[in-house]
């Protein structure tokens, strides 16, 4: 089984799919959205993904997640009965797995019923038979904002608010905010919102 990937993202799709090329071979990864901006690069700029491998008699899949957490929470999403990976992903595009712990936690039923694919009686067995599961989790997303230093994060943080007014998921934004970065020491407030807004709907 693959667990681990580490290698330059050469493609992704709007089916949720990338392609990160290990040393010459591409790997087809479905991932959920904001993973590639999340994921930790390497100096030379190799992503890591983290890789949970499914294997059929037609077909060799894998899933890949920018941190440990999100991949356990996919397992965790997949020990649900109606859930498969499928819609395992399409939760953790929305919910990352520090905000889908929260949400299990404080019984948020509208908040995941707003997710495409899940319907009530589905939100409703995850906050019947996952609290004990999700415990495991964080407590509290890292985000890009609490990886950098304290002056540099209190701009992105004030991004990351500006683009959450706007209506992104908080996945969007951690999405956005990573792939600006570099130029969050430098430049304006509303220089950043205008920059971030080309990679936030993606």
């Amino acid at each position: 089984m693959i667990g681990r990937l580490t290698g330059h993202v050469v493609a992704q799709g709007d089916d949720g799919t990338c392609t990160i090329d290990v040393q010459g071979v591409g790997y087809e990864v479905t991932v959920p959205l904001g993973t590639v901006g999340r994921a930790h690069r390497e100096p030379d700029g190799r992503a890591v993904l983290r890789v949970h491998t499914v294997v059929r008699e037609d077909a060799f899949l894998l899933y890949g997640f920018a941190s440990t957490e999100d991949r356990e929470a996919f397992r965790v999403l997949l020990s649900v009965s109606s859930i498969g990976p499928k819609t395992a992903v399409a939760i953790l595009s929305a919910l990352p797995a520090a905000e889908l712990r929260e949400a299990i936690t404080r019984k948020e039923l509208a908040r995941l019923t707003s997710i495409s694919g899940v319907g009530r009686k589905t939100a409703e067995r995850i906050l019947l038979e996952l609290p004990d599961k999700i415990g495991a989790l964080p407590v509290a997303p890292t985000t890009t904002a609490a990886r950098l230093p304290p002056g540099t994060a209190a701009k992105a943080k004030l991004l990351e608010g500006a683009l959450a007014n706007m209506g992104f998921r908080p996945a969007e934004v951690e999405r956005a905010v990573e792939a600006v970065r570099d130029r969050i020491p430098a430049a304006e407030l509303s220089d950043l919102v205008r920059e971030a807004l080309a990679f936030a709907g993606r």
